[in-house]
């Protein structure tokens, strides 16, 4: 079996944490950086100890230093960060999983130019039942057609700092997409006063924010005399980390390209 040597950003966070505990329990991966931004309390420290696994990676903010020798580089941090890294991992033929959120589009096109010389899978969420959630309402929405006004609802811990989520973003394409909508003409986010009558044509997004609500996404067709509600339900980030390990396996063997979540579950 061959085993890749993997890099995560944002090692001291909920992400990081988790991500480090699953590659702990993998047969096909190995830790090899730790990555922090400079100022962080626990540079220095094992990150295997983070999750009571101590692995002899210390955590650095050395990002060229540290990506020596990666195969794989996971991040789920900030855009900024990310595009740092991006640069860093093109230029040393690294791969990459990203699970960041919040791009803009000019964000999103370095990325895609980054994609000619270094394959990456970019996904809002990388869990395996939520990417199975996009294909549902992919369906439901195609079934269901004009009749039905569609409201996007998702709940997140206190600290998520974007909103609405990227995973909410995404459905809302998927069922833009397959109703012939134009999700940035149609998306309402907020509402509140005399707002009028719903138009025909809107998908409705509502955000919850509290406690350490991990990840809660529905997707509502409203009908006349029905409603029909698909649902994800995220009650551990392990979820998200094994998703992203998933991709990583993806990626062995690729030269270039941008992938997602669709493309490493086959769902295309």
């Amino acid at each position: 079996m061959s085993i890749q040597q993997i890099a995560v950003a944002g090692s001291s966070g909920r992400m990081g944490r988790a991500l480090i505990e699953a590659i702990a329990q993998s047969a096909d991966f190995r830790i090899k950086a730790a990555l922090e931004l400079p100022g962080n309390p626990y540079l220095g420290k094992d990150a295997g100890e983070l999750v009571g696994a101590p692995c002899g990676v210390r955590i650095s903010d050395d990002l060229e230093g540290a990506l020596a020798g990666c195969d794989v580089l996971v991040d789920f941090t900030r855009p900024e960060g990310t595009l740092a890294h991006v640069q860093v991992c093109r230029k040393r033929g690294i791969h990459m999983v990203i699970g960041t959120t919040g791009f803009q589009a000019a964000q999103k096109t370095s990325i895609v130019a980054a994609t000619q010389e270094i394959p990456i899978v970019m996904a809002p969420n990388m869990s395996v039942g939520v990417n199975l959630t996009f294909k549902l309402v992919e369906l439901a929405a195609k079934v269901l057609g004009e009749g039905y006004d569609v409201e996007i609802i998702e709940a997140h811990h206190r600290h998520k700092v974007d909103a609405p989520s990227g995973t909410a973003l995404r459905l809302g394409e998927v069922i833009a997409a397959a109703l012939g909508r134009d999700l940035a003409q149609d998306a309402v986010y907020a509402r509140e006063g005399v707002t009028g009558e719903r138009k025909a044509s809107t998908i409705g997004f509502a955000t919850v924010r509290g406690g350490d609500i991990v990840g809660d996404h529905t997707a509502l067709f409203a009908g006349i005399g029905e409603r029909v509600e698909i649902t994800h339900r995220a009650a551990s980030r392990a979820t998200f980390a094994l998703g992203a390990l998933r991709a990583a396996r993806f990626l062995a063997g690729k030269k270039s390209g941008l992938f997602d979540m669709q493309d490493v579950l086959g769902l295309k």
